[in-house]
């Protein structure tokens, strides 16, 4: 097993496509928030406990995850936000270890929004924050999802701001959509690739 590398960034900051480019790189590579949507429908241990927090409303009739419902009662509302946060958290966590475990490569990815929030992050060597200006957060979440300004806000201000997060970071990556990304990558794909820890 090689070196453990979290990367995250706030909503919009476009750490989904750095990631992929890592992954471009054949880094092996653990999507998080993918898993965790997936663990949503599918573990019986999240089903059971979102239902009995929020209702039989949470699913739909065919028992998959009503996730406009789930989001108009957690993104306004920081109590009911840490509720499924407590919920799913440690099931990914768990999920992600297991899986960091069968990999074969001198290091790999994990990909995760809350990976400050949720503690993941001190089981990892190093951790990448991806940022971006908040404008320019805000313009790429109201196309990717079609959303108001003020539904973006919520999820922004739901979120540790970046200036908490650079705290904890060991590497920053700038995705302002002007800052070349290729010559931020590659050293640090480069320092990975060796395993070597600074």
């Amino acid at each position: 097993m090689g070196l453990k590398i979290g990367i995250t960034g706030g909503i919009g900051s476009g750490k989904s496509y750095i990631a992929q480019v890592f992954k471009a790189l054949g880094v092996p590579f653990y999507d998080a928030d993918k898993e965790a949507k997936e663990l949503m429908n599918t573990n019986p241990a999240i089903i059971h406990a979102l239902i009995s927090e929020f209702g039989k409303a949470v699913y739909d009739i065919e028992g998959r995850l009503n996730r406009g419902y789930l989001a108009s009662h957690v993104f306004r509302d920081k109590e009911k936000l840490n509720k499924l946060n407590a919920i799913v958290h440690p099931i990914v966590i768990k999920h992600g270890e297991d899986w960091t475990l069968s990999q074969n490569f001198p290091y790999s990815l994990k990909e995760a929004a809350l990976l400050f929030e949720s503690g993941s992050y001190k089981k990892l060597d190093y951790t990448i924050l991806v940022t971006a200006p908040i404008a320019v957060r805000i313009t790429r979440v109201m196309q990717r999802d079609a959303i108001a300004k003020e539904e973006v806000m919520d999820r922004i201000n739901a979120q540790l701001p970046d200036e908490e997060k650079q705290k904890l970071a060991d590497f920053t990556i700038i995705n302002d959509g002007s800052i070349p990304l290729l010559p931020q990558i590659l050293p640090l794909h480069s320092q990975f690739l060796e395993g070597r820890k600074v």
